[in-house]
């Protein structure tokens, strides 16, 4: 009896583990859009929440980080920065996905590695896909290579050396680019190292070439930044000699043969650098972003501290956009989220949501130590590449998991000092 019951506790545990890792990997199915986008994983956030909430209460600094957030977003909704529609339904999803894998990481007993280690199977198994949907393009087979007849918020994306973008289960290339970023760097690890940690060099290999095969302009910034990161960890000199003629290599390739790439950059430099948009001419997602930087800019200029309250930067585009003049569709798209979430925390959350991830990227991060050798500083170097494209491009909250990834990232320092703590008293003992 007792050995049945323990095999049905282990299908429980699987089958828990399967569908969370949905809510990261998952992004390119809704049930609805109206009056918001349900997904897939959300699915596991209605199972699980009220149960785990039962058995592990509430954590005390996540609660006063959103009642700070909740009293500020009232205040806000009162002076009319905001409307209670729109602050509840981002609110009340943002709150929960953070409560919710606080939860998960609990209950899976704050075992980082492991968790950490699943989300890199996970990656592997998109790399294999978009394997599989890259060949089955190059030889002519839809089915192989166009999810849409399953996958109702996805699309097959044209372009690229070879024709298509690779996107495996993923709705854009630029969701393959921040979601594989972490594996990406673990892979680059990989292939340069004798041992390997839990991917094999085949299956880093794959990792990497279905990241190129993305021809995401955020991948190549997660290139970027996985080499700098691995360079500050084994010395800078010798793999900046190494590494960086091959990224620029890498990123001249890209601007010489992908066109959406070339325009998107030459158009953020020509805007930065205090140039006008041009119709026909500069790229309509690079003007995108940088509009939605002069409205967060402005906005965080009259709500410094606190911002206008979470889900309210749409009303701040409709202030502050500079593109009201432009009579051309699309200029308004992604006026929701700012086309990034840095500029959204500056625009909604102020300096107080700014401080906290800045607070967090510094706290959480992990330099390499010879001396005491383990996997903390790799899981922590990964994840900050993760962390640090989603503030630059993705301007959704916690869509593909990523409150799952900063915990991870916090809880992985704490495991380490608890490392480290372990090993100075072995060594005293030993001594």
């Amino acid at each position: 009896m007792n050995e049945l019951s323990e095999i049905k506790d282990l299908r429980k545990y699987y089958i828990v583990t399967f569908l969370i890792y949905i809510s990261v990997f998952i992004n390119s199915y809704v049930f609805f859009k109206e009056p918001f986008e349900f997904y897939l994983g959300y699915v596991i956030f209605v199972a699980m929440l009220p149960s785990y909430f039962l058995k592990y209460g509430l954590n005390r600094n996540l609660l006063l980080i959103f009642l700070t957030l909740f009293i500020t977003g009232l205040f806000n909704i009162i002076i009319g920065n905001n409307t209670p529609e729109q602050f509840f339904k981002v609110f009340t999803g943002l709150s929960l996905s953070y409560f919710f894998y606080y939860y998960v990481i609990n209950e899976y007993k704050f075992d980082i590695e492991q968790l950490f280690k699943w989300y890199l199977k996970g990656c592997y198994i998109a790399a294999v896909i978009g394997a599989i949907q890259f060949i089955s393009f190059q030889i002519g087979f839809e089915p192989g290579y166009n999810f849409k007849p399953f996958l109702n918020k996805w699309g097959v994306i044209v372009g690229g050396n070879f024709g298509i973008r690779v996107n495996s289960v993923f709705g854009e290339p630029t969701y393959l680019g921040a979601v594989l970023s972490a594996a990406f760097l673990v892979s680059l690890y990989n292939l340069f190292r004798k041992e390997t940690y839990y991917l094999t060099k085949f299956q880093s290999s794959l990792i990497i070439i279905i990241y190129f095969l993305s021809f995401s302009g955020l991948g190549q910034i997660g290139i970027l930044l996985s080499v700098i990161l691995i360079a500050i960890n084994f010395g800078l000199v010798r793999y900046f000699i190494l590494f960086i003629p091959i990224g620029l290599y890498l990123f001249k390739l890209m601007y010489d043969n992908v066109r959406e790439f070339r325009d998107r950059y030459d158009s953020l430099i020509d805007l930065f650098s205090g140039g006008k948009f041009q119709l026909g001419k500069t790229h309509g997602s690079s003007f995108i972003l940088y509009n939605n930087f002069k409205v967060a800019l402005e906005n965080f200029k009259t709500n410094f501290m606190f911002g206008s309250g979470i889900g309210s930067h749409q009303y701040a585009f409709e202030k502050y956009s500079i593109a009201k003049t432009i009579k051309v569709y699309g200029f308004n798209l992604n006026s929701a989220d700012a086309n990034s979430m840095l500029l959204r925390l500056i625009s909604e959350t102020g300096l107080f949501g700014v401080s906290i991830f800045v607070f967090i990227i510094f706290k959480g991060y992990i330099v390499r130590d010879p001396e005491r050798p383990s996997n903390h500083w790799l899981i922590s170097n990964a994840i900050l590449v993760m962390i640090l494209l989603n503030l630059f491009r993705q301007g959704h909250y916690f869509l593909n998991g990523f409150p799952f990834f900063v915990l991870l990232y916090l809880y992985n320092k704490i495991a380490y000092e608890k490392f480290r703590a372990d090993n100075l008293l072995s060594n005293d003992l030993t001594n």
